[in-house]
């Protein structure tokens, strides 16, 4: 067992700074290390943070997000286990894939793309954080559910909100107390309309959520409520730093740009490579059932254990070249990147495999398609380094670019 202070601690500077190098030493020298001041194992090798996620001995579980989902969200489908996670799954799934998610879905993700794109394409210049990506997905998770787009600031600030708790590792008091009053926020606004598409329900997600029925069981308005508030948080966050990673990863590569924008069948390429590259979410926690024993060492039964998403998609004993982005590697299967049979962990795996992974590779298709449609010669601005920010989640926070502009 390894102990902290061989690698940089995950909640120093020098990490936040680029944690891919802590990422490295820890496979090599610590690939189990006890962290204290999160009371957890964290685990950083391929093998073992996939083991974690598949579970197909029953030795992990997602208890844990009863103290780190809970106090934001409610409780969500994420918590549950068995049978009532099949059949809460089974009410939600069908939404986010196959002819619901085309039929009614892929029309309202074009608009709101392109409605945001109609804003700054005479223009010549935009922010694609602040212009586009923090707000395309929220938009559109708002006009799936039936919700007003006006409100998207009130979204915004609750999901961002929900992220800095989730990620909130030191414990910071001000950012607990911040999350927690997002879900008081967040119910005394979703609770009313939820019992409003019951009365009257449309042919939008919240009214389908309401109607749906598996074996008997329907989703309570609090399911409901709960399962609203992880989609936005879920859905926003990790959208909206993929496109941000995407574009900041194409433009440092400008041959794989040119490649992209000639030929758009290569974005979900692009999309894999990034979720492998530079993951949106490179931590998820889970709690061990039983005694486990990993590379380095054995975990206690009734642990946190923190599996970094971003460490196991760099191991060199599972990618060839892992530190070097390129959308033609043959390594990682596009064909099923967005299945729960991805070679990447970015989506985690098993029954608690992301459900909106695909709705993800819609919203990036589109989005990337028509932002390259819209600004072929894009760059970024002049002097400009994008640089990722964050330690649970991250991505550029800004990424501002140039392009010559053209009818639309």
């Amino acid at each position: 067992m390894s102990t902290a202070q061989q690698v940089p601690d995950i909640l120093s500077p020098e990490f936040a700074a680029d944690p891919y190098p802590a990422y490295r030493a820890m496979r090599e020298t610590a690939p189990l290390l006890w962290h204290e001041a999160t009371k957890s194992y964290i685990v950083s090798r391929y093998e073992d943070v996939e083991r974690v996620f598949k579970d197909k001995a029953g030795e992990f579980t997602t208890d844990n997000y009863a103290w780190q989902l809970e106090p934001v969200h409610g409780k969500t489908i994420l918590q549950l286990s068995g049978r009532e996670h099949a059949v809460r799954r089974a009410l939600v799934a069908p939404a986010f894939r196959g002819s619901d998610l085309e039929r009614k879905f892929l029309p309202v993700i074009e608009r709101n793309s392109r409605e945001l794109i109609d804003a700054f394409r005479h223009t010549g210049s935009a922010d694609l954080v602040d212009d586009y990506a923090t707000r395309f997905p929220v938009n559109v998770i708002a006009d799936m559910l039936g919700l007003d787009k006006a409100d998207h600031p009130r979204f915004h600030r609750w999901y961002t909100a929900v992220i800095a708790f989730l990620g909130n590792l030191s414990g910071d008091a001000e950012v607990t107390a911040a999350g927690e009053r997002t879900r008081v926020e967040f119910a005394e606004y979703m609770l009313p309309i939820i019992r409003e598409r019951r009365e009257k329900p449309g042919d939008d997600l919240l009214s389908v959520l309401c109607s749906a029925e598996v074996d008997g069981v329907r989703m309570s308005d609090e399911d409901i409520k709960a399962f609203c508030s992880l989609l936005l948080a879920a859905g926003g966050e990790t959208t909206d730093k993929a496109i941000a990673g995407i574009f900041a990863n194409l433009l440092a590569h400008p041959d794989q740009l040119a490649a992209v924008r000639a030929d758009h069948s290569l974005i979900p390429r692009a999309f894999a490579e990034t979720l492998r590259f530079t993951p949106p979410v490179h931590m998820i926690m889970r709690q061990s059932a039983t005694e486990v024993t990993l590379s380095g060492g054995t975990v206690p039964a009734g642990a946190t254990v923190t599996c970094l998403i971003g460490a196991a998609n760099r191991d060199e004993r599972r990618y060839a070249d892992p530190d070097r982005f390129d959308i033609f590697r043959d390594d990682l299967a596009t064909t099923k990147a967005f299945s729960a049979a991805a070679d990447h962990l970015a989506f985690a795996l098993g029954r608690h495999f992301c459900v909106g992974a695909l709705l993800a590779k819609a919203e990036v298709e589109i989005g990337v398609g028509q932002l390259l449609d819209a600004m072929p010669d894009v760059r970024l601005a002049e002097g400009f380094q994008p640089a990722e920010q964050g330690v649970f989640t991250r991505g550029p926070q800004r990424l501002p670019v140039r392009f010559t502009p053209v009818a639309g």
